[in-house]
């Protein structure tokens, strides 16, 4: 995503980027409370809550006031990721995400979504190795951000084939990147379709 906000502020655009859950102060204590392995016993329901509590809050604070001023938003992760994770992973189904969007969020959508598809157990393995180091590095001990990552094998098939069924669905938003080659090769992929969706002119350099 930085490497993205890179070449859209080179062809002069005002970029904002941002996370979710998190992008505020209140959702990224929302965030902690969400993605810490000390939270226990969380139901289903409450986590769908959370996460829209910290997505109304972003939306307010700061991607309502960007958009208004001319900015483009690059938002790691939003509703699509809680139709896969809460909707997919915890069985809750894509309607109370969809009722909660609407109310909550007032429909709003991205232009684009770029889905970066890769194998599950790679990719699980890959962020449990990411959220280790990072807690280490912050002196957080146990209290870091692997609370999804401990799910089973089988909770990151169902969030996995939720995400491509939202792909499917709305194929005018959603473009799928193979992402199973190196950090550059997606990079590549993903400007072009960024360039293709704003019709920015390819560069060669």
């Amino acid at each position: 995503m930085a490497k993205l906000a890179s070449v859209l502020r080179a062809e002069g655009f005002s970029v904002v980027v941002t996370r979710e859950p998190g992008g505020t102060a209140t959702g990224e204590k929302i965030r902690r409370l969400l993605l810490d392995t000390a939270t226990a016993g969380l139901s289903p329901p409450a986590e769908l809550a959370l996460m829209f509590a910290s997505r109304a809050q972003h939306i307010a604070e700061v991607i309502q006031p960007a958009l208004v001023e001319g900015s483009i938003v690059l938002c790691d992760r939003f509703t699509d990721s809680t139709e896969a994770y809460q909707g997919g992973g915890r069985k809750l189904g894509s309607q109370p995400v969809l009722a909660l969007h609407r109310i909550l969020c007032g429909d709003l959508q991205p232009d684009l979504t770029i889905l970066m598809d890769s194998d599950v157990t790679a990719s699980v393995e890959r962020a449990r190795r990411r959220n280790k180091a990072d807690a280490h590095k912050n002196g957080r001990g146990k209290n870091d951000e692997n609370r999804f990552e401990q799910e089973s094998r089988a909770f990151f098939g169902r969030v996995h084939s939720a995400y491509l069924a939202i792909a499917a669905r709305d194929t005018h938003r959603v473009a799928l990147v193979d992402a199973r080659g190196t950090a550059n090769q997606t990079h590549t992929k993903i400007v072009e379709i960024v360039r293709r969706k704003f019709k920015l002119a390819a560069k060669t350099a």
